[in-house]
């Protein structure tokens, strides 16, 4: 199985703390943040990985080559200007040869059963499908609203500090559907989803409550870190 890993963004809330590299590349205890997420998809039989690089990106390929120090095969696709992470994703097309391809946003690490998504694909007969996450306050995030397993509405932005339901940076998406990006800049999660749904595109949501960060700030960051000496991934 196929995954591309969007790592290609420049990581500017991040810079106090993390400014040689790509924010994926933060360094863990002398080992990168994507190294951990690469981890979690080789154990669960996504060995195929498109690194879609671009502020820094040879740095990624310097770190993981061809990927058999790390038991997965790597390829990437580079982007000669900055892409958007839809734009990056189109741009990485050529290296899909599945009917359909696991998305990760590279600089969050999710706890989560990744074959599920699979399940839900084909069961829902779903163009795409996603992973949420429950949070006890939505106003960094965009809130996600479904109804049962399909998507109703999407990154809802507020100011509320409040619990509710966000996207976990995880997708499944069909190999068609990402056919249908326009090349150039574009944003999956702010043009293309959005469009897909005005347009009736059928999109599976699956809710997980493993372990889950978004190190784009310096405290979680911080917060990864000790939850990484600690050992502290656990449950699906």
């Amino acid at each position: 199985m196929q995954a591309i890993l969007l790592c290609g963004g420049l990581g500017t809330r991040l810079r106090p703390v993390v400014s040689d590299r790509p924010k994926p590349l933060a360094d863990i205890h002398g080992k990168a943040f994507m190294e951990y997420v690469t981890d979690e998809l080789r154990a669960q039989g996504i060995t195929e990985l498109i690194f879609a690089a671009g502020y820094k990106g040879r740095m990624v390929e310097d770190y993981f080559g061809d990927g058999s120090r790390f038991g997965i095969t790597a390829r990437y696709a580079y982007e000669k200007e900055p892409l958007g992470t839809g734009g990056a994703l189109r741009n990485a097309l050529p290296l899909v040869h599945e009917e359909e391809v696991f998305v990760l946003n590279a600089d969050t690490f999710y706890r989560i059963d990744y074959l599920a998504l699979k399940r839900l694909l084909d069961a829902g007969k779903f163009s795409m499908a996603l992973y949420t996450r429950e949070v006890p306050d939505i106003s960094r995030y965009g809130e996600v609203k479904r109804r049962g397993n399909r998507l109703l509405s999407w990154n809802e932005k507020s100011e509320e500090h409040r619990s509710g339901e966000i996207n976990g940076g995880i997708y499944l998406i069909r190999r068609a559907l990402i056919e249908r990006i326009p090349e150039g800049k574009r944003s999956l999660e702010n043009e293309e989803i959005p469009a897909w749904l005005a347009a009736g595109i059928g999109i599976g949501v699956k809710r997980s409550e493993g372990y889950f960060i978004d190190i784009g700030i310096p405290e979680s960051y911080r917060q990864f870190c000790a939850d990484a000496e600690k050992g502290c991934f656990h449950g699906l």
